[in-house]
């Protein structure tokens, strides 16, 4: 028996705790804006608010209600405001997403080294030589090369 002290298997970060890791209160200001501005609710909004917005400035609830005469100059001000924010927040989002995939494709290839590792030490444990199934692995990858960029035809009878 070991007298050393059990040692934890190494563990893999978990994509969602780096990620919360990165995210900060105005991330999830961006992300709600930007969750929220890609709905059909928003945009039945906006329509309701431009459609009350020129009624009421066309004079129909009488001269007393217009505040904005056509051409709706601060309309057209407030809406022009409204998508450089929109558009910022989509940007910051984005640029979220980046961060995100860049976390993940270094999990990604830390669990692929992992398994790399650990596959080689298995053959070996059961007889297998690395450099034959590196050499089948190689074919199998040329073969599906081939056939995606349409060189090779598949076998007759598939």
């Amino acid at each position: 028996m070991s007298t050393s002290p059990k040692r934890s298997a190494p563990r893999i970060a978990n994509e969602q705790v780096v990620l919360a890791q990165l995210r900060g209160t105005q991330d999830r200001i961006a992300d709600a804006v930007t969750a929220f501005s890609g709905t059909m609710t928003f945009v039945y909004l906006h329509a309701v608010w431009f459609a009350v917005w020129i009624v009421c400035n066309e004079g129909v609830f009488g001269r007393g209600a217009i505040w904005d005469p056509f051409p709706f100059g601060l309309l057209t001000m407030i809406v022009s405001l409204e998508a450089i924010f929109l558009s910022t927040f989509v940007m910051v989002s984005q640029n979220r997403q980046a961060a995100r995939e860049n976390v993940r494709a270094d999990l990604d290839f830390e669990t692929n080294v992992r398994s790399e590792v650990w596959s080689i030490h298995m053959g070996r444990a059961l007889g297998i030589d690395p450099v034959e199934v590196e050499q089948r692995v190689q074919e199998l990858l040329a073969e599906n090369r081939a056939r995606m960029n349409g060189t090779l035809q598949p076998p007759k009878g598939t």
